[in-house]
Parts: C-alpha cells; structure tokens; sequence
C-alpha cells in the first residue's frame, strides 16, 4: 500500500523553482495535497464534477504561480487559499447562472447530493450542508474552514484577508443561523 508522501514546504518550493525538477516535484505537490485541496472544495461547490474542475484550476493557478510564492504563509495556506478563491468564483458563476433558491420544485440541493454517487453521508448530513450553503459567502468560507478543517483563526486570517475577529463574529452568526435553519433551539442561559 503507498503512502502520500510528505515533503516540508521548503523542499517541495526548492524543487519546484529549479527548472530541472520542476515538474517532479508539482507531481509531488498534487499528491501531497490533492486530497486535502478536494475535501474543502467539495464542502464549497458539492458536485464531485465541478470539485474535480476546480481542484485542476486550483493546480494550474498554483503552476502558472509558484514563482511568485514568496513563502510569507506556510504553502498549504497558499494552496487553500487559491481553492476557495477557484471554489467561490465558481459557486458565483453557478449562482448566477442558476438564479434559483436552494430548494425549488427544479433544484433541491439535499437531493442533489444524496444522489450523487460520490456523496457518502447520509441525509442527515446532507441536510446540514445545505444549511450551510443557505449562508452568507464569508459565514460560510468561515464556518467550513473552522468547523470542518480545524483551522485556527490565524490561519483563516491569512487565507481569506479577514481579521481574527471579523472571523469569529462570521463563525457566530454562522453558527446561529445554522441552529435556526435546523430548527435547534438555543438553550437559554
């Protein structure tokens, strides 16, 4: 059975900056993280088609790019934050484009994903990514990337250009709406 392989940052960007390993180590990178890079962007746009789309586009940003990397952030950060950008542009254009609310005699974004064959949760989850889908673009990115990754505020911070504390007003509301599209109550203290 193989293993992802696990090369620090510094090496991979070493590797990828020297034109004679250059395509090697991309090769790494797109193993190293692809897996990583999918799981957030299917969190954003759902569809295992369009995550797969958008996971390319991610790469190829991160080709075309690397040189500009100036190592300010660790590379996942970078790598994260070129997927949500690719994510969010293509939720807009499909928002745009479908211009319908999430649950519409045509479009049910619950059955939309329990029927994907790609989908392993079950309609509970389904359900509760919906939810999330119901929340303002910023609430949301915060909430997935908190709730679902575990990131720290820092490190949200430096991937969408949001202060620590914007973010956590954006997770609380987040998580308000949530209860109530859920229909929890909150407990009164």
């Amino acid at each position: 059975m193989s293993t992802t392989p696990n090369f620090s940052d510094e090496e991979l960007l070493s590797r990828l900056k020297d034109k004679a390993t250059a395509e090697t180590a991309f090769g790494d990178l797109v193993t190293q993280y692809s897996q990583m890079l999918y799981a957030v962007i299917r969190r954003i746009v759902y569809r295992h088609e369009d995550a797969d789309d958008v996971l390319q586009n991610t790469f190829i940003k991160a080709w075309r790019n690397i040189h500009n990397f100036k190592g300010n952030s660790k590379l996942s950060t970078w790598l994260y934050t070129i997927a949500t950008n690719e994510a969010l542009t293509h939720l807009r254009k499909e928002r745009s484009n479908r211009k319908l609310p999430l649950t519409t005699e045509d479009y049910d974004l619950t059955e939309l994903l329990t029927g994907d064959p790609y989908f392993d949760g079950d309609q509970a989850e389904a359900e509760f990514l919906a939810a999330i889908d119901q929340l303002p673009e910023k609430q949301k990115l915060t909430f997935e990337l908190r709730y679902f990754d575990d990131l720290p505020y820092k490190e949200i911070s430096e991937i969408t250009g949001t202060s620590e504390g914007a973010l956590k007003a954006n997770y609380h509301h987040a998580v308000k709406k949530l209860k109530s599209f859920m229909g929890i109550d909150e407990e009164e203290k």
